[in-house]
């Protein structure tokens, strides 16, 4: 397998993401965060499944697991961080926009460089300053219009809270996946995601039917948006998945800073949004920090 293919399979996945966002961001209302973040998992599952039958059959594994208990270790911690990023990334879109919240997630970068380097991966002196530049330009969309209130604040925290999740979910996966099959990364990150969509469909939909049974309800109520929501976020999780196996946590996600100008579209279009120019300005910082990111991985 060609050494640069995970790029491609990460900018295809930062498109599902942001149609999986769009679908899900116009879920919040009726069902809300958790309830949102529930419909990606659970009607996702099956299509990641089919995924996970078709590695098999093309490309078995060869290797027996390697370390099943941090398989299971990986798998537990990137579920869980992947559910709790994903609601905060939702409230974020509702209190500020679905731009800026896009752009918040990018917070995953320098945070993937950081807890990357516990699990040995590691970024070249460009590759640092990408992470320094995207963190001035993340701190530039942070700091909220003036007059914005408390929703302006928050918004920024749970942006930047869902971008440390994420980057945890990251770099927890890459483990899983070496753990399982260490000479097979796309079966392990297949086996992988459905192991992760099992434990967050039966434990978010656990939790919802105790405590917020009406949420639980709109979810599964949800139809075709449901199910749209599903298949992109199966497609988004089978690109991920694929490319944090394949190359350093940080360096995926700087790539997947494509989906910044997708959110910006799709914001204007879905949802009349429009973006300032401090915004527009620490949006370009913190793109040309991720690929300044990309260019110094190692």
């Amino acid at each position: 397998m060609p050494s640069w293919v995970w790029i491609p399979i990460t900018i295809a996945a930062a498109g599902f993401q942001t149609a999986r966002n769009a679908f899900q961001r116009g879920l919040v209302g009726e069902a809300g965060p958790w309830g949102a973040t529930l419909v990606r998992f659970a009607f996702g599952l099956p299509f990641a499944a089919v995924w996970l039958a078709a590695a098999t059959l093309l490309d078995p594994p060869q290797a027996a697991v390697r370390d099943f208990a941090a398989f299971a270790a990986a798998c537990v911690i990137g579920a869980t961080a992947q559910v709790v990023a994903t609601a905060a990334l939702l409230v974020a879109m509702r209190r500020a926009s679905f731009a800026i919240g896009t752009a918040f997630q990018q917070s995953s970068l320098p945070f993937s460089a950081l807890v990357g380097l516990g699990v040995g991966d590691t970024l070249a002196p460009l590759g640092w300053a990408g992470v320094a530049l995207a963190t001035v330009g993340l701190a530039v969309l942070s700091w909220p219009k003036e007059g914005a209130g408390r929703d302006g604040w928050s918004a920024a925290a749970f942006g930047l809270a869902s971008g440390a999740a994420f980057a945890i979910s990251a770099n927890a996966f890459r483990v899983s996946a070496h753990a399982l099959a260490p000479g097979d990364p796309v079966f392990g990150a297949a086996a992988s995601l459905v192991v992760v969509q099992i434990l967050q469909t039966v434990g978010l939909g656990a939790w919802l039917a105790f405590r917020d049974p009406a949420a639980l309800r709109a979810a599964l109520a949800a139809g075709r948006r449901a199910w749209g929501a599903g298949f992109c976020g199966a497609a988004a999780s089978i690109g991920w998945f694929t490319a944090v196996a394949l190359a350093p946590a940080a360096a995926v996600r700087a790539v997947g800073v494509v989906d910044m100008p997708m959110a910006a579209w799709a914001g204007r279009r879905l949802f009349a949004e429009h973006l300032g120019w401090r915004q527009i300005f620490g949006a370009v910082a913190t793109a040309a920090g991720v690929v300044a990111a990309s260019l110094g991985h190692s």
